[in-house]
This record gives C-alpha cells, structure tokens and sequence, in this order.
C-alpha cells in the first residue's frame, strides 16, 4: 500500500523521499535559536516509523558516524514506513565534547521535559512530541566515557518478549537485561508504549570500524525484521548474541600504573588474571582477577588508575569461550576488509599538527 505525506516540524515529507528538518527548541544567549536536526526518510510504502538517535550525551559522537552510514544506505524509495534520523541529540555536548549541556544538566535523565523548563527539560519536550511519539520503536546508541571502552552490545528492558526479537535480529556480541533508569529516554518511551533499544560500543570522542559496522549492520537487520527493508534480515548467518542480565564491575585494588592483560571481548573465568597494577616504578605489581565467568564488555583504556578506579566490565555469561570466538572472526573480518590494513589511530587534539 502506497504511504502518506509525513509532516514533522512543519514541514512535509513526500512518499518514497527524505528531507533535513530542523525542530527549534529554545533561544541561546546570543539570540540565535537552537535546534535538533533530523533527516526524514519517508518510504514509498506503508509501515512502521522508527528513531534511531545518537548523542544524547554531547560526547557519545559514535552514534553520529553510525547514523552517517545509515543516511549513505537507506533509499527512501525502497523502504516501507518512515525512519527519523537523529545524528546529534544534544548539540550544545556536542559542540562542547562533553556529556552534558549548558545548564550542567544530563539530557538523558531530563524526560519527560517541560516547553517552560529549563534547557535540558526544553530539549527532552522537544524530542519527545517531535520524536518519540512520533514513533513506535527507538534505538538510541550511547559509549562508554573518556578513556572507557564499550564492546558493542545492546541493553533492554526485562520481560519484553517483543523487545528480545528485535534485539535478536540486531545481533551484537551481547545483549544486557538491564533496569530502567528514572528520567531517561528509554524509560520514557516504555511509559508512552514506545519500544527502545540501548546501544553502548566505543569510546566517547572516538570513532571505531567494529563500533561502526556492528551498529549499521544491526539497524539494517532490525528493519529487514521488521519488513521495512527487502532484505534478509541475516538472522541466520550471524553468531547468536550471548545473554546477560548480571554483570560486574572490577576495580583497581591500588593507585599506579595499569598493566592490562585482558580486553574487551575477551572469554574469561573466575580467576584469571586480568590486569597487573604497579608503583611509578613498577614496584610492588597487585595482580587483578576475575571475579566470575564471563566476557568483558568494557574495559578502561588509560593506564594511569588510582585505588577503586573502574578498570573492567565484566558479563556473567555461561560458555564466554563460545562469544568470544565470534568477536575475533568480527574484529577479523573487519581487518580483512580495509586493504591497506588496520585505520591509524585516531590522535588526541594536542597530536594533531
């Protein structure tokens, strides 16, 4: 069945089209007003309207380049139903690389928001009557903080069959059982009727292949499931994702330097030895173990710790040997594909001439 016009903004999106539009929020101080962009692909064909956002935290660009390579692949014209792409939730973060905005509020636990309030609950009202209601399922892809590392996972609510489908057909290593948090995006879209998934994979400030090809692919399988896209939703072809709803947090049993033995993705069993923290001079090394079995979705990446600092994340998954596999025939594949070998590392801002 042939779609209709999709008006957003106050503007209309034809049939088998896209457009940017712009959705005004508030003034800033120089008079100048502040907007979300979000770039509409109306399908030629009936079907659901979903968001995909990245950003809601100003440093969590990740989902921008993820966002980037669905916007380069999706044709509106053979898609049915309508996708709402939200590369930057939170410009001001953004802007600033930093998590949060002006007014030292986090967007992500300003929901419902209020068009009075102040700007972080004038940001959320926005995207709520604009976005969310707009919809029937969300994606909202997050990273892990400054000299943190995520493995790409997914994390949803409890005892949402629905939910556990669409989270099956996106296919990350892992997906998490996680509660809800009061004042988030997510836990607003469940009251409102609306399903969310939750993305982590990355680095804040930093763009990497697997992050990127996980988080691409994955939407694309989501809607190929969902009848948005012709296409094999690869249900079939992909590793299916290993399941967690408990995970731990191991931290630094002193101050010094990190020697890390264990990444993100790495299998490991209760005991094994993930990390060794030194003195200055490498002097009385205390060695770190696991706590349990599982995988690491998360790791940091500066090796500088003090006492209780966070140095890994860890799954508690039965067989972690069986994920881990899959990730190295990824990260593998990933490598395979780029024929001049490895991207160079992305330089801090002060490496750069």
């Amino acid at each position: 069945m042939d779609a209709q016009p999709f008006m957003i903004g106050g503007q209309t999106v034809e049939p088998g089209t896209f457009a940017d539009v712009t959705l005004p929020v508030t003034t800033m101080a120089t008079g100048l007003n502040s907007t979300i962009a979000v770039r509409v692909l109306n399908g030629a064909r009936e079907g659901p309207t979903i968001f995909i956002s990245g950003a809601i935290h100003g440093d969590e660009i990740i989902g921008t380049a993820i966002i980037q390579r669905l916007a380069q692949t999706l044709n509106p014209q053979e898609l049915a139903g309508t996708v709402l792409l939200i590369p930057v939730s939170n410009i001001f973060g953004f802007l600033n690389r930093t998590r949060y905005l002006p007014d030292r509020r986090d967007l992500n636990r300003s929901f419902p928001g209020a068009a009075s309030g102040s700007l972080a609950s004038q940001f959320a009202h926005v995207f709520l009557t604009q976005v969310i209601e707009r919809c029937t399922l969300g994606i909202d892809i997050h990273s892990a903080a400054v000299h943190r590392y995520n493995l790409p996972q997914l994390r949803m609510a409890e005892g949402n069959p629905r939910l556990l489908e669409l989270a099956m057909a996106f296919a990350p290593p892992v997906i998490m059982e996680s509660p809800l948090r009061p004042g988030s995006l997510r836990a607003l879209a469940a009251e409102r009727g609306v399903d969310m998934l939750l993305m982590e994979t990355g680095e804040a400030l930093r763009f990497d292949a697997l992050s990127i090809e996980i988080g691409a692919g994955g939407v694309i399988r989501v809607l190929a499931h969902l009848g948005m896209v012709d296409a094999d939703d690869g249900l079939s072809q992909v590793h299916v994702p290993a399941r967690a709803n408990r995970s731990h947090w191991v931290r630094s049993p002193r101050g010094g330097v990190a020697d890390f033995i264990k990444c993100s993705g790495d299998p490991v069993r209760e005991g094994d030895v993930l990390a060794r923290v030194s003195g200055l001079l490498g002097e009385d090394a205390l060695e770190v173990f696991s706590p349990v079995d599982g995988i690491i979705i998360g790791h940091a990446t500066l090796p500088v710790v003090h006492q209780g600092d966070a140095l890994f994340h860890i799954a508690r998954i039965d067989h972690p040997e069986r994920t881990g596999q899959h990730i190295e025939s990824i990260t593998a594949a990933l490598l395979a594909s780029e024929p001049d070998g490895p991207a160079e590392p992305m330089m801090d801002e002060d490496e750069v001439l």
